[in-house]
């Protein structure tokens, strides 16, 4: 047995930050071996991406509360709120969903216990049997909040394995290494007798899905404490413990009504005939819905037993008037109409469980595989105006709001999505440049052939996409496109948030800036009474700087509050001071930039 490395036995911020990175290696290795054996509530064969995304959300809150607090650290209560947020605003799938509210419930004990100042206790066994406690009391309120937000739960799933884990937490020694020790081995003992508990799990010869996520993630958090990485040798597909079922391609009875994947209440579980009820059913609904959703608690409550009359495997997770909605029903615009009576519904998405490739098994019914096209291109674009335009050329989009760039998760997604033994990837936003590559690479492992041109703006990819052609050889295509890209110059309007220094000199709060190749070169009045004024002034004088080394296409992007005339001026201007330089213009759509310039 490896020698264990020495890590601190102190339940505060580097603890959760190691063990949300750890957590998302370990659903990044189990990822692939997690879809396979995804049988229920739906065969859909996402569940481990699911996880991986949810987490990815999560480690981006956690590092970006850190970065917040420097040259501080955050407490142990603001790093898990800020894992539980992330998850919460990037839950994915049903999995996701609730792996979201079982990290809020940890988070909210936590938050409990850093109202109880620890700072002056002394690092020795007394506080040491205070973490230990702490991490009991999370674990066991992880389970209940869980619990308690699913519809109509089911035994043999998720909820189960994580009820084990608070189970064998509360027999454990008062340190944190041996609960966290007793929480795993209790957990991998529960993954291991779902598919005794759930029939299609049996037939299927799997174990859950959600649960053996669950257990990796209580696995990272092993690690984090003891410096182990504890071994995990589950059965596989098609010899699940216990079973002699087939493979996972019988995924019959998959679909159920009235589970959210997850189980019975900790004090009475399921009957036998809800079990059965699950998994005779045949088919199921059509339509996945998931939503953040602003509104207050009793608003909520209303909302769940609408939803529920809707469709089944409903989930409701959040609190603090910010909530994530999980639902499959058939009428897809009824659950986000309930959402609108509710409060503000955002970030929705809508997923058709027909309209997939390899995961549309419902019922029984495995339809066969589509034939893959031969090239793709992905695309990360910032408006849904751009969205349409990289659509009608043949791209596949991911959406990049404000404040809210993709996970590399989302782009291997779209990958998938395109279909293609080839794929051009295009990031369109030079922040993302490492998001890509690693997506790429996920991709990559796959079987995909991805070339990523390193576009820096949405115009660059608008030029790589004027010259893509399908029917070249993919290297030509691709250096062509490059080529493309680096030959446009970009630019972009923005307004300052906050008075900063610049290359240009000092912007004020309200400054129109107008940004040539992501440096600030123009700084443009606070807009009057008429905008157009400043919009266009900035702009001019962007123009002609980019213009001055010379130039045959001008491209211009306008977001959705810029009027018209902002268009017809800038194009006129250009027609009069630059001769033979021709201008085309899109509307980039809500949260594009204010103004997008791209010279060719």
């Amino acid at each position: 047995m490896p020698k264990e490395r020495q890590v601190p036995q102190i339940l505060d911020a580097a603890l959760v930050r190691a063990w949300c990175a750890l957590s998302l290696d370990a659903l990044g290795r189990a990822r692939e071996e997690i879809d396979a054996i995804n049988v229920y509530p739906v065969a859909d064969g996402d569940t481990g991406t699911n996880l991986y995304l949810t987490l990815e959300s999560a480690a981006q809150a956690v590092e970006a509360a850190f970065a917040g607090h420097e040259p501080d650290l955050p407490s142990a209560a603001q790093a898990a709120r800020a894992m539980a947020h992330g998850a919460l605003i990037g839950a994915r799938g049903n999995s996701g969903t609730i792996l979201a509210q079982l990290l809020r419930g940890m988070a909210e004990v936590l938050a409990a216990e850093d109202a109880r100042d620890t700072a002056d206790e002394p690092v020795g066994a007394a506080r040491a049997a205070g973490d230990a406690r702490a991490l009991r009391r999370a674990l066991r309120r992880a389970a209940e909040s869980a619990y308690e937000a699913v519809a109509h739960p089911v035994e043999g799933t998720v909820l189960t394995v994580a009820t084990a884990a608070a189970d064998g937490a509360a027999g454990a020694a008062d340190d944190c290494r041996s609960v966290v020790r007793a929480a795993y081995r209790s957990a991998r003992t529960a993954l291991e007798a779902t598919p005794r508990q759930l029939a299609v799990l049996g037939r299927a010869g799997v174990v859950d899905a959600g649960g053996r996520g669950l257990v990796a993630v209580l696995g990272a958090l092993v690690e984090a404490c003891t410096g182990e990485r504890p071994a995990l040798a589950l059965p596989g597909p098609g010899t699940a413990a216990g079973t002699g079922g087939p493979g996972p391609s019988a995924r019959a009875g998959a679909g159920s009504p009235g589970s959210a994947g997850s189980s019975g209440s900790p004090a009475s579980p399921a009957s036998p005939g809800s079990v059965e009820e699950c998994e005779d059913a045949v088919g199921g609904p059509a339509y996945e819905v998931i939503y953040l959703l602003e509104a207050t608690d009793p608003a909520v409550e209303r909302l769940r037993v609408r939803l529920d009359g809707l469709g089944d495997s409903l989930v409701v997770v959040g609190g603090d008037g910010l909530w994530n909605v999980h639902v499959h029903v058939d009428d897809a615009g009824a659950a986000v109409e309930a959402g609108v009576e509710a409060g503000r519904p955002y970030r929705i998405r809508i997923t058709h469980f027909g309209a997939g490739d390899a995961h549309t098994a419902r019922g029984g019914d495995v339809r066969p595989v589509r034939e893959p096209a031969q090239r793709a291109i992905v695309a990360v674009v910032p408006g849904e105006g751009l969205a349409g335009l990289y659509g009608e050329a043949g791209a596949t989009t991911v959406l990049a709001r404000p404040g809210e760039p993709p996970a590399s998760g989302e782009l291997v997604q779209a990958i998938r999505r395109a279909h293609a033994r080839e794929v051009v990837l295009l990031p369109n936003d030079a922040e993302l440049r490492h998001t890509a590559a690693a997506a790429a690479e996920q991709a990559r492992t796959e079987g995909v052939r991805v070339a990523l041109i390193p576009t820096r703006s949405a115009v660059q990819g608008i030029a790589a996409l004027a010259v893509h052609e399908p029917g070249r050889r993919f290297d030509e295509d691709v250096v062509s496109m490059t080529s493309a890209a680096g030959a446009t110059r970009y630019a972009e309007l923005a307004v300052a948030e906050r008075q900063s220094w610049t290359t240009a000199g000092i912007c004020q709060a309200g400054d129109v800036l107008g940004l040539i190749d992501g440096d600030v070169a123009v700084i443009g009045a606070v807009p009057g009474p008429d905008a157009t004024d400043t919009l266009v002034e900035t702009a001019v004088t962007v123009l002609d700087r980019m213009l001055a080394a010379g130039g045959e296409m001008v491209t211009l992007v306008l977001g959705d509050e810029v009027p018209d005339q902002v268009a017809d001026l800038l194009e006129r201007h250009v027609r009069d001071a630059h001769l033979a330089v021709d201008t085309v213009v899109y509307r980039g759509g809500r949260h594009a930039a204010l103004l997008l310039v791209g010279v060719e």
